[in-house]
């Protein structure tokens, strides 16, 4: 099982709302109304970790490994909606997610593969670490700056922890899993190619409740992400590269192979799917 040392590594670094974070620097004269704001819209959208969790265990349920450690990805992603909100609380009460606005984030998501869901909440992590680190710079106010430097810390622990169960999956399920997460890694490496940021709360979750069926969607500014990213903290085409080649040589550790481009590992994802056409054909003669 990897939860047991995954528990214990996370509980080594686990940072206190109360004493590590340094609320008595806070210099209002620092912080815009244009800022407060981003920091509503980020609070809300860390919210969404409860039907991300609750699409994790039922999806699956015949793996208590991965499940049990979800008990420590909720906890820590609540806490970073937590300690917004708490900042919020401090210093911009007026600006403060409503219960209402936070449950509006709550709903069904659709069953998916599990496999490639864990691929996709991979990159997540790598991208989210990213545009936290980008929302650090961005920030002139020194508490809220500290606050996205440590949960960008967190959200890179993470997409470590999913990496091991991604080793994990590749000895348990082979090929299957190579085109499973080269699938994915492709679709979330080519971020550029299309009109909206790739990240699992800005994809489509639930046809049922299309097209309102992403967290940005349910947001109360549905258009917050893109100009945040755009015109804020500026995710420009540099930032955007640290986030492909980190996915790349993420998968080139774990295919071990060397993957520099998109489209190599697009090559690499056709070659699994032939060779597993090749390999089955035999039994289907």
């Amino acid at each position: 099982m990897l939860y047991p040392e995954l528990f214990k590594s996370l509980e080594q670094v686990r940072w206190s709302m109360d004493k590590d974070i340094p609320w008595d620097r806070f210099d209002g004269s620092l912080l815009t109304d244009e800022q407060a704001k981003t920091i509503k819209m980020n609070a809300i959208t860390e919210w969404s970790a409860l039907p991300a969790t609750e699409m994790f265990l039922r999806d699956n349920r015949s793996d208590s490994d991965f499940c049990a450690f979800m008990s420590v990805w909720f906890f820590e992603e609540q806490k970073h909606s937590l300690v917004l909100m708490e900042y919020l609380r401090r210093f911009r009460p007026d600006l403060a997610p409503t219960e209402e606005e936070l449950h509006n984030v709550r709903f069904e998501f659709d069953p998916a593969p599990p496999l490639e869901t864990l691929m996709m909440h991979f990159c997540g992590e790598i991208r989210l670490n990213h545009w936290y680190r980008r929302a650090s710079e961005w920030h002139t106010e020194p508490v809220i700056r500290d606050i996205y430097k440590t949960i960008s810390h967190d959200e890179a622990r993470h997409g470590g922890a999913y990496l091991r169960y991604m080793k994990r999956a590749l000895a348990q399920h082979g090929d299957v899993a190579r085109v499973a997460f080269a699938k994915i890694g492709v679709l979330m490496a080519s971020a550029r190619r299309t009109e909206k940021p790739l990240h699992p709360t800005n994809l489509h979750v639930n046809q049922a409740l299309f097209p309102n069926d992403t967290v940005q969607s349910r947001l109360p500014d549905p258009e917050w992400l893109e100009a945040w990213l755009d015109d804020q903290i500026r995710f420009d085409a540099e930032w955007e590269k640290k986030v492909v080649d980190r996915i790349l040589h993420n998968l080139s550790l774990l295919f071990d192979r060397p993957l520099t481009t998109v489209q190599e590992l697009n090559r690499y994802r056709k070659e699994v799917v032939t060779n597993m056409a090749a390999e089955s054909a035999p039994q289907e003669a």
